[in-house]
This record gives C-alpha cells, sequence and structure tokens, in this order.
C-alpha cells in the first residue's frame, strides 16, 4: 500500500543531490539572474569615468533638441521684429505712468496698417536726428552686442542708446504753447489738464516755448517734467526737437513686468477733446 512517503517529481530534490552546473541550454546571463545590476550602476557612476552610451541621449534626441532651440530663437526673433518687443525703462522721465526697471511690450503694428500716431501715445522712437546728432557709439565688441540682442528677446536688455519712450503732446498742425499762469500746456487754444499722469508736484514746464508742429513729426514730453530731457530740450537744434512719425518704433501698450505694475498703459481722456490744429 502506498503510506505517501514517495518523492514525487514535483518535490524539490535534495541540496546535495541539485547539479552544481546547469545544462548548456538552460544556464543564464549575470543580466538574467540581476536584472538591475545596469540600472543600479547609472545611481553611482564615477564622475571621473564616462558614462555609459545607454546613458546620455542619443544623438538622434540631441539633434531634436537643438532643432527646437533654433526655431525657437527664430520665431521670438521674428516676433521682436515685426509685431512686439519687449522694452525695459531706464530711466525716471516718464514716473509715475513708467517706472525705473519696468518691462513693456511694445506694439509695433499699431501705426502699420492706417492708424496714426495719436496725441496722448506713449510711444518708444529712435531719438537720432532729433534727440541724438551723429548717431550713437554702438557697440564696440561683436560678442556684446550679440548677447545685447538676445536679451533683448525677451525683455532683459535695456534699450538702445538712441531710444526714448514719451508721450506724444503734439502732431503735425499743432500749436502747442506753455505757460498760462499755471504753468500749464496749451494745445491749439485749449489748456491741457495733465494731472491724471503728470509726476506729482510738476507742472507742465518750467521752460516757456511757442511752437507749431511741422507735418510728419511729432512734439513729445516725458511725464516727470523736471527729469526728463525731450523736445523742450532739443528745440535750437536741428530738427527743431520734433520727432519724425517714421522714427515710431512702436507704442508702448502694456507694462508686463513687475507683477505689482501689471496693466494697460491708457491713453489720457483729455486728448480726445483737443481739437485739431489748423497751422502748417
Amino acid at each position: 500500500m502506498d503510506t505517501g512517503d514517495t518523492t514525487t517529481e514535483r518535490d524539490p530534490a535534495p541540496v546535495s543531490e541539485r547539479p552544481t552546473t546547469a545544462p548548456e541550454g538552460e544556464r543564464r546571463s549575470r543580466s538574467g539572474v540581476l536584472p538591475r545590476t545596469r540600472g543600479l550602476l547609472s545611481s553611482w557612476w564615477p564622475p571621473g569615468l564616462r558614462a555609459p552610451r545607454r546613458l546620455l541621449p542619443s544623438r538622434g534626441a540631441r539633434r531634436a533638441a537643438l532643432f527646437g532651440l533654433v526655431v525657437c530663437v527664430l520665431t521670438l526673433s521674428l516676433v521682436n521684429a515685426l509685431v512686439a518687443q519687449p522694452f525695459v525703462v531706464p530711466s525716471g522721465s516718464m514716473e509715475n505712468t513708467l517706472r525705473v526697471g519696468d518691462r513693456i511690450m511694445v506694439n509695433k503694428l499699431a501705426y502699420r496698417f492706417g492708424d496714426e500716431v495719436r496725441r496722448g501715445d506713449l510711444i518708444v522712437f529712435d531719438g537720432s536726428g532729433s534727440f541724438v546728432h551723429g548717431g550713437g557709439a554702438g557697440d564696440s565688441d561683436p560678442l556684446t552686442g550679440l548677447f545685447h540682442k538676445a536679451a533683448g528677446l525677451v525683455g532683459f536688455a535695456r534699450p538702445g542708446e538712441t531710444d526714448y519712450t514719451k508721450r506724444v503732446i503734439g502732431i503735425g498742425g499743432d500749436r502747442v504753447t506753455c505757460c498760462d499762469a499755471d504753468g500749464r500746456i496749451s494745445i491749439n487754444g485749449m489748456v491741457l489738464d495733465e494731472r491724471a499722469y503728470l509726476y506729482p508736484g510738476d507742472r507742465g514746464s518750467t521752460v516757456p516755448f511757442d511752437v507749431v508742429v511741422p507735418d510728419g513729426t511729432l512734439f513729445v514730453l516725458g511725464d516727470h517734467r523736471s527729469a526728463s530731457s525731450d523736445s523742450r530740450d532739443h528745440l535750437g537744434q536741428p530738427g527743431g526737437g520734433m520727432v519724425p512719425v517714421d522714427k515710431v518704433i512702436g507704442r508702448a501698450d502694456w507694462i508686463v513686468w513687475p507683477p505689482s505694475h501689471f496693466g494697460e498703459v491708457e491713453r489720457p481722456r483729455v486728448f480726445a477733446r483737443v481739437p485739431d490744429g489748423t497751422h502748417g
């Protein structure tokens, strides 16, 4: 009778009876015995040794990353050249509307499709020939110029030496005069109430003037009149301190940095009531 003491085929053989070597077809590689060994190597690979190729990005991945970077740079360059560009405010001449270090977004399409520069607009323009004569010094080091342009793509570079941000006070045909008994400016006979944007404590101007703005040019002032070098300072120079319209880079529409000063740059309502000029 079967007592159940017989060892079946399923029962494991005693350790002493197990073969010390597996048959040739049944041998397993080290990677099969220790499947995690190679993964563990990457966590403590000596820094002085070259890492296994499998731990580095493939050549295809590197090429794809480089291609993506080039596309991003070209796209940013195109947008900056044609659509909008960030600028850093370098001085306090436009306080309190714009503060030192503010980053403004300049709309380069604002005047390219029939719209004209309006009184009260905040513009960025190239002052060569009007505010600066003989051209700027420029970057003597090409590498410095390259870094400046790259930083300008994301608004971390200051404007060029001949770029200015001012408010348009008079357009072609306007007669702009200053000052009345209260130090206020008049445009085409209308006294301009500038309290909404003028720097606290400033008057329209401490320098009297009476000018007629030629067609195709602009008369511009800073909001911080006592700290702004603007059209008033160049009245006796070639061009009379007037900015040619074709030198306008764009209109400052937004303050994008810092977050505490984020917002749209609005045109003061007072300019909507100014009568058209009749002077030529």
